[in-house]
């Protein structure tokens, strides 16, 4: 197996080789709104207040090098990162080979699998191509640096927000399709393949294949539980114009449907007021989107970054903008402060259940929704989560869904050909 497989330590585990767990930062926005700016001068003021620090890169068109002004070419090996000052580090995540490697074993088992039901080898080649090879790399190296022991914190330069969805809504969408992938009786299995092979009728998983699998299931199920826990949260950069807003409120409703919390929101390049009649129409027109902002985010603290005079490129540049950023709605909590956020809940209302999720700034005319089997697909916009519903409402069906006050309310009944009313 290669270095995709190494033992990590699990974010939720409380035995003797505890490692504890750095704050994780996350910082997206659409592209071009300065989200690799803001993430360097978070990250150069977290080391100079005494943490230590990792800044890392996880968009493909790597600029994250020249806002700290330093040669941060991409790294070969998980642990290789480039020391910017006293306990500030960085790194530019690329696809590692050894994703690659492993993939490899998987997908020598698909092609087996579609060359026995008749695909064509050229259509099974692309069908088997290595899919978010980028975003599992990355994820692998989070997860990596998480249970480290070296951070305190760790600062992530995500890509503008398409690829930052598809890269947090991986850990759940892998971990789901590799549970299925991955049968139960695995011993079972193995110990009767040539039968099983022949009652299924396709060629069955060997034992490096099911290590492949349950590996990065593992990891998956690892990253998900970091991202999601009270050490994580996303900072959402936008500047105050109408289309970078709306975008914004946008992936607020889809980090929320994925079970994110986003600890502020940061608005870039806002032009101090001036007498100058040009700055001055600039100054109306931000103060306008600003207060849409304001209102957009209501509860989630608003930060505000001035326009500069020249780039801030270098950790002393970076360094006076995180100075000189201010809040403008609400109070940002200190960086080592647990996040606070209401996830997936289930209530209990008499014979029935209510399945809760916060969907801020969702219309129900947003929202579709399917059940399949033990699974309820949630479609908000475009964006989907697959939920895996807890055990109580396996056996229910649903009644009725609509959104209110910022959250999903799924009504669901007992299904009385399973559940008899009294059981």
């Amino acid at each position: 197996m290669s270095d995709v497989s190494d033992p990590t330590v699990s974010p939720d585990h409380d035995g003797p080789d505890t490692v504890t767990r750095p704050r994780v930062v996350l910082v997206t926005g659409k592209g071009g709104v300065g989200k690799t700016t803001t993430a360097a001068a978070l990250a150069v003021e977290s080391a100079r207040a005494g943490r230590r620090t990792l800044v890392m890169s996880t968009d493909v068109a790597h600029s994250l090098g020249d806002a700290l002004d330093v040669d941060l070419r991409t790294s070969p090996t998980w642990e290789q990162t480039l020391p910017v000052e006293e306990r500030l580090h960085a790194q530019a995540v690329g696809s590692r080979t050894s994703v690659a490697a492993d993939w490899g074993t998987l997908r020598d088992y698909l092609l087996t699998v579609l060359d026995s039901v008749g695909v064509d080898p050229v259509v099974a080649e692309e069908l088997t191509a290595l899919p978010g090879a980028d975003e599992i790399s990355a994820l692998l190296t989070l997860g990596h640096h998480a249970t480290s022991g070296r951070w305190d914190v760790i600062v992530v330069d995500c890509a503008p927000t398409a690829e930052t969805l598809r890269l947090l809504a991986l850990p759940e969408v892998l971990g789901w399709h590799l549970d299925r992938l991955l049968p139960a009786q695995r011993r079972l299995l193995t110990a009767m393949r040539p039968a099983a092979a022949r009652a299924a009728g396709l060629p069955l998983p060997d034992g490096d294949v099911l290590d492949v699998v349950t590996t990065w299931r593992a990891h998956m199920a690892n990253v998900r539980a970091l991202l999601t826990s009270e050490r994580a949260s996303v900072r959402i950069v936008l500047t105050p114009e109408n289309v970078v807003i709306a975008e914004a409120r946008r992936i607020l409703t889809s980090l929320s449907l994925h079970g994110y919390a986003v600890d502020a929101v940061v608005v870039n390049r806002v032009i101090p007021v001036d007498d100058d009649p040009w700055r001055a129409a600039w100054n109306a027109a931000q103060s306008a989107g600003l207060a849409t902002i304001t209102s957009s985010f209501h509860g989630t603290p608003v930060l505000v970054a001035p326009y500069l005079a020249g780039e801030p490129t270098g950790a002393d540049a970076l360094a006076d903008l995180a100075g000189q950023t201010t809040a403008l709605d609400g109070e940002l909590a200190p960086i080592d402060a647990p996040v606070r956020m209401a996830g997936l809940q289930v209530e209990a209302d008499g014979d029935e259940f209510v399945l809760v999720l916060p969907l801020p700034l969702a219309r129900s005319g947003d929202v579709e929704l399917a059940r399949r089997a033990d699974d309820l697909v949630v479609d908000v916009g475009g964006v989907r989560r697959v939920i895996a519903l807890p055990s109580v409402l396996r056996r229910c069906i649903v009644k009725n869904a609509g959104v209110r006050s910022g959250e999903l309310r799924v009504r669901f009944v007992r299904d009385e050909e399973v559940w008899p009313r009294g059981r």
